[in-house]
């Protein structure tokens, strides 16, 4: 009878011991582009645990205070913790190994090259045939949520890291980067100039009519001023439309007042966008934008290529003339 209740009085020891060693804690589970994960493994006192994070990358994980944890997850670089560094709502960080998706996140140029690669993207995306696959609106828009780090970057470089305000900092960057899409817009059309001449002396190809430059100098005589604005706010479209006015001679006056129109209201209504939305939703709804930033990048997508998408799909052809 005595070895029994020694016994039990073991196991109920054993058993408080182990739940005093037991430590419950709220996680937030990210990568380094600040994507929720959406799944983790612990490793933790010779114990492997699935946990699957909320959308916010939250997980209520239990941990043992006296051994490391081990945090792995699918496509993410392994991370060994101090259980005691993990406080509650405390964000655990893993390095998303790098895939060409990547590529088209615009969170990968903000975190891997900053605002100098923001303002070489731009140029390049309106300035270089190879720019055409570059986020534009996507990463101007996520720019304006992240508007007081980028500048604060710039201005760090100049021995000016001081200098906090809010809308120096959106004057800073709407400026900068305006300048470099305007720049490259000019580089786009004395590209096209300088082979125009030479592409109407071309002969007919499957790829190449001449009806085309004529067309598109009609085209331009008529909407140039228009074609080079909305442009800007199309993808691939803005990278080619000044090219073809270069081919089309479109006079010189006119492209670059309208470069400059388009480059600063396509700017302006991206950051202003990413950076005042993220304020009104956190006030109002008391979440970050920064959070759903996948969400965001792939809707602003789909509403940006819509209407080109339409205009391929969908978009009137001229009846063919029977002779």
């Amino acid at each position: 009878m005595i070895k029994r209740i020694s016994f039990l009085l073991g196991l109920l020891v054993m058993a408080m011991n182990f739940s005093f060693a037991q430590k419950e804690v709220t996680l937030q589970f990210l990568n380094q582009y600040e994507t929720p994960l959406k799944k983790v493994v612990i490793e933790n006192g010779g114990k492997s645990n699935e946990y699957t994070p909320d959308k916010a990358g939250f997980a209520v994980v239990n941990v043992d205070p006296s051994s490391p944890v081990t945090v792995t997850s699918d496509d993410h670089e392994n991370i060994v913790l101090s259980a005691d560094a993990l406080t509650d709502k405390k964000m655990v960080q893993l390095h998303k190994i790098f895939s060409w998706k990547d590529l088209l996140n615009p969170m990968f140029y903000i975190i891997n090259g900053g605002f100098w690669l923001l303002l070489f993207i731009v140029f390049a995306e309106t300035g270089l045939f190879a720019g055409f696959f570059l986020p534009g609106d996507s990463l101007l828009f996520v720019a304006g949520i992240y508007s007081a780090n980028l500048a604060h970057e710039f201005l760090k470089a100049f021995g000016l890291g001081g200098v906090h305000s809010e809308w120096f900092d959106l004057f800073l960057l709407v400026t900068l980067i305006s300048l470099a899409g305007i720049l490259g817009n000019m580089l786009g059309y004395w590209f096209g100039r300088k082979i125009g001449p030479t592409m109407y002396n071309w002969k007919d190809r499957f790829l190449f009519k001449k009806k085309y430059l004529n067309d598109a100098h009609d085209f331009y005589e008529k909407h140039g001023g228009g074609a080079i604005i909305f442009a800007r706010f199309l993808p691939v479209i803005r990278t080619f439309a000044p090219i073809v006015a270069g081919i089309v001679q479109m006079e010189r006056r006119k492209f670059m007042v309208n470069n400059i129109i388009g480059c600063v209201a396509w700017v302006v209504s991206m950051i202003f966008a990413g950076h005042f939305l993220q304020i009104w939703v956190r006030k109002q709804f008391g979440f970050e934008l920064k959070d759903h930033l996948e969400m965001i990048v792939i809707g602003i997508i789909v509403v940006t290529t819509a209407p080109v998408l339409w205009k391929i799909f969908f978009g009137s052809k001229k009846p063919t003339q029977t002779t």
